[in-house]
């Protein structure tokens, strides 16, 4: 059951990564009703993505894994944590500006969109990052 679970994080965690790469592509073309659209429902596909992960993770820690002991100990682990919850934050105005674009598409936000996006990136790097060395048990103070 383990290694099931670990499948579904990793297979949501790269389809999060996708998800970020497809808006990054799409926010750089032009903004019209379709591209509002694929906008849309890329944004969807990050936000169940990232809910799936963020659950099958949880379930990894309180059940499949390591034990809550071990990565609420672990400075690695609630840097990824951290990170996470910042990105989920920073996704809310481009979700927002989507959900906007439904009746008139205002090409207003887009540089601020773009902008998000790239730090959505450079976090989930960084989170790659910090899951390499919790998995090492780097940042275990307990």
């Amino acid at each position: 059951m383990s290694a099931f679970f670990a499948f579904l994080h990793h297979v949501a965690a790269f389809a999060l990564v996708a998800a970020i790469a497809v808006e990054f592509v799409l926010i750089r073309q032009e903004l019209n009703a379709a591209t509002a659209r694929r906008l849309a429902r890329t944004d969807m596909v990050l936000g169940i993505s990232a809910g799936v992960l963020l659950v099958v993770g949880l379930l990894r820690v309180f059940y499949f894994e390591k034990g809550p002991s071990f990565y609420f100990h672990n400075a690695s682990f609630i840097a990824k944590m951290v990170l996470f919850v910042l990105i989920a934050l920073l996704s809310i105005y481009p979700t927002v500006k989507f959900l906007s674009w439904r009746k008139t598409v205002d090409p207003a936000g887009a540089r601020a969109i773009r902008t998000i996006i790239h730090l959505e990136l450079v976090g989930v790097v960084l989170i790659l990052l910090f899951a390499a060395l919790m998995a090492r048990g780097i940042g275990f103070f307990g």
